[in-house]
């Protein structure tokens, strides 16, 4: 049986091309069936938290007419970052990487952005964002996760709109759109699930940026729980590697996201444009207030929203969207 080669969205800038996916082995990374129902479902969700990786395999980037190797690290995760010697095309643009087995060469495509020029950037978070996840409520979020299939699952109410016209604020034609990506602490497990979901409501077409990959059945009860240091390295990151861009962050109340977002505007105070926050419960968090406060005396606009259609209408206010 062969290995799987898993493929995610990559991005590149005006000097550098970041493309990175995970190894493998046979029979634990197929494709799942988000479409099934009930149990089928619940089987299909519990086999992506039982998959088994290759560590330390050797990967190889096509690129520029030549095959650039690394390895994979211990968990099957593998990055390139490539210096670019020349200008790369605006827009989605496909890449191939291959590993080898028994001789035979396994070759997939994926696909990176080199984002168009503009001056506006966004960056979401995805459960009870605008995924209906009941993350406050681990008993009901992981019952949703196994027994409710993607057909199934909801978005909130006018998320649609609100994220497709940020996507092309400022933009003459639908096919320039502002640079987007999706970061959560949900695990790469899931990388396939939440593709699907955000192509099945028409969301903009965005990079995911995860958490480390989960091998273990019991990793699947503690899903998107934990320690959420990751995303702010990796909003950071991205700050970082397009600092030109005007970002508008996108989170909820139900974990951290009002106080991490926060600490990016401590270190990103002129880069940082506005704060968009969903009230995932009944009443508004004092913290998550607090939180915001703090972040308007910086100077960056903020929307502690319960529905969608409000944070349509900042945005309006603003000037953000038309």
């Amino acid at each position: 049986m062969k290995p799987v080669l898993k493929l995610y969205r990559g991005y590149a800038n005006e000097q550098e091309l970041i493309v990175f996916g995970h190894i493998f082995r046979p029979n634990t990374a197929g494709n799942y069936e988000f479409e099934k129902k009930r149990f089928k479902n619940a089987k299909s969700i519990i086999r992506m938290f039982r998959i088994k990786t290759i560590p330390n395999a050797d990967v190889y980037l096509d690129h520029n007419g030549m095959k650039i190797h690394t390895k994979a690290l211990d968990d099957g995760y593998f990055k390139f970052c490539i210096p670019l010697n020349k200008e790369l095309s605006h827009g989605w643009t496909d890449y191939y990487v291959s590993i080898f087995h028994d001789g035979e060469e396994i070759r997939e495509k994926g696909t990176y952005i080199r984002p168009f020029e503009g001056n506006l950037g966004f960056i979401s978070d995805i459960d009870d964002t605008f995924l209906v996840s009941h993350t406050r409520n681990a008993f009901k979020k992981l019952y949703i996760l196994l027994w409710k299939n993607i057909n199934k699952r909801k978005i909130y109410d006018d998320v649609v709109p609100h994220y497709q016209a940020l996507s092309t604020a400022g933009r003459n034609t639908k096919e320039e759109t502002n640079a987007f990506f999706y970061v959560s602490s949900s695990e790469w497990n899931l990388y396939s699930f939440i593709v699907k979901f955000t192509e099945k409501h028409e969301l903009p077409r965005g990079v995911l940026l995860l958490k480390d990959i989960k091998t273990s059945l019991m990793d699947f009860f503690v899903t998107g729980r934990g320690n959420h240091n990751h995303k702010f390295d990796k909003i950071k990151h991205i700050l970082e590697f397009y600092p030109h861009l005007q970002y508008t962050l996108l989170g909820d109340d139900s974990q951290h996201d009002p106080y991490l977002y926060e600490a990016v505007c401590k270190i990103f105070p002129v880069t940082l444009k506005a704060v968009y926050i969903r009230q995932t419960g009944r009443h508004k968090k004092g913290k998550a207030l607090k939180a915001l406060k703090n972040i308007e005396s910086m100077g960056v606009a903020v929307c502690y929203f319960k529905d969608s259609s409000e944070a349509i209408e900042h945005s309006k206010s603003i000037g953000l969207i038309a």
